[in-house]
Order: structure tokens, then sequence, then C-alpha cells
């Protein structure tokens, strides 16, 4: 089957960028998990399961993405910015990179040709 890269993105992408962003909040800037919660459009449970990896366990980002998602947490912990707008700048930095094919390898224990295919066409 396969999948369309916004599918992926919802299901994958976004929820490890959310648990990135939850643990550091929580771990650099010292943000409660209520805050972090509300920051984030979540619940305070569900920052809970980002941080004990029973939620968005399965992806691993790649490492180009943690400066973006450290330069992201640092304006959400001023109270400055909206999530939304962050998480779209990582989503557009991540696209850009052409990187939702690597995460799409990490799913399935490979880069798909067909996710490459359907990324360098809509670019």
């Amino acid at each position: 089957m396969r999948y369309l890269p916004q599918e992926i993105e919802v299901w994958y992408i976004i929820p490890a960028i959310r648990r990135e962003m939850s643990s550091c909040l929580i771990k650099d800037y010292k943000v409660s998990y209520e805050k972090v919660g509300r920051i984030l459009g979540v619940s305070k449970a569900a920052v809970s399961q980002y941080l004990k990896g029973k939620r968005a366990a399965k992806i691993k980002l790649p490492k180009e993405v943690k400066p973006k998602i450290m330069a992201s947490c640092k304006t959400l912990s001023k109270d400055k910015g909206s999530s939304v707008e962050e998480i779209t700048k990582i989503l557009k930095f991540i696209r850009d990179k052409n990187l939702p094919c690597e995460v799409c390898g990490t799913l399935r224990g490979g880069i798909l040709e067909d996710c490459r295919e359907i990324r360098l066409k809509n670019i």
C-alpha cells in the first residue's frame, strides 16, 4: 500500500516533532507538562506519553532537524510564536531537505523508491 507524503507527515512526523518539542521544553526549559500541553495543543496525558515512549516512538527524526526543534522550543518557551507556526517551519525544513523519505525509510526498514519519486515530482 502506498501512502501520500502528507499522510506520513500527519501520522508520524508531526507526532515525532511534538515528542521532541515536549522533551526539549520540559528538560531544557523546565516547562510543566500542563503548559507544554497548552503550547502544543495536546493533553497533559499526551505529553506524558511522548516522554514515556508510548506515543510517536516508532520514528527517529533525522539529526538535521534537532537544531530547528531547539530553536522552536526557545521561541515557545518565551511565549512567543505559536506551535502551529513552529511545527510548520520544521515541516517545511524537512520537506525542503527531502527528509520525509528518510523517515518513511525508517518506518519500513529502507528508503522507498515510490516515496522518493513522489517527493521529487512535487518539488
